[in-house]
């Protein structure tokens, strides 16, 4: 199958449909529903008040990636039975490589997105005993006047090269961050921040050339 291979600082964007949208809060609601576990959110009161936004975008995130490349879609949003799936959203094969890929979803006001922004991975999840993960894939959404939800598909994140340091920054828990706007935030606990300028971008498949709204877009 062709492919297409971007050069960092690239991403792509696609438009969201509603049925994938609605598959997403159906999938949220059942969890409620019948995945009565906590939150990884529950220690903060702002974040658990959102457990339905934030639950429906980390489900639309999966959703999404499993639409693009011909995965199966997830049967229940994070905060299963079991209590996590051990950081692998999906288990792709190829000839060479096996990945375990972990969903990494948020929600922002635009889709122009710059190289100095990041993707905030909690230590304990990346240094979690048991953990699948080999690497993470980042999905930013954000709402657009003329094209409803659009996704914009930042790439993978290799896991062994943000512990070793190779790529991001771990910041301990107490830490203040000044942010670029001049703003500053402490982190509440430990966490490895990657920069969107670290991220390699996406594969593009054939069959995602022809999903609605799709372009490439690069960090500005």
């Amino acid at each position: 199958m062709e492919q297409t291979l971007l050069t960092k600082g690239t991403y792509i964007q696609i438009s969201v449909s509603e049925e994938q949208k609605l598959s997403a809060r159906e999938l949220v609601e059942h969890s409620l529903k019948h995945h009565p576990v906590s939150n990884i959110w529950d220690r903060h009161a702002e974040k658990l008040s959102q457990t339905r936004i934030l639950r429906f975008t980390g489900s639309l995130g999966e959703i999404l990636f499993a639409d693009c490349y011909h995965l199966p879609r997830p049967t229940r949003s994070f905060g299963a039975t079991d209590g996590q799936d051990w950081g692998q959203d999906f288990l792709i094969k190829t000839e060479e490589h096996t990945f375990s890929v972990d969903i990494k979803s948020m929600k922002r006001k635009s889709g122009i997105l710059a190289p100095d922004y990041v993707l905030n991975i909690p230590a304990s999840q990346l240094n979690k005993p048991g953990s699948k993960t080999s690497h993470y894939f980042c999905v930013s959404f954000h709402q657009c006047e003329t094209n409803g939800t659009v996704a914009s598909m930042l790439g993978f994140v290799d896991k062994p090269a943000l512990e070793n340091g190779s790529i991001g920054q771990f910041y301990k828990c107490g830490t203040m961050r000044a942010r670029s706007d001049g703003s500053s935030f402490v982190f509440n606990e430990n966490t490895y921040e990657v920069l969107f300028q670290e991220i390699d971008p996406p594969v593009i498949t054939p069959f995602i050339r022809r999903l609605k709204g799709f372009r490439i877009c690069m960090l500005k």
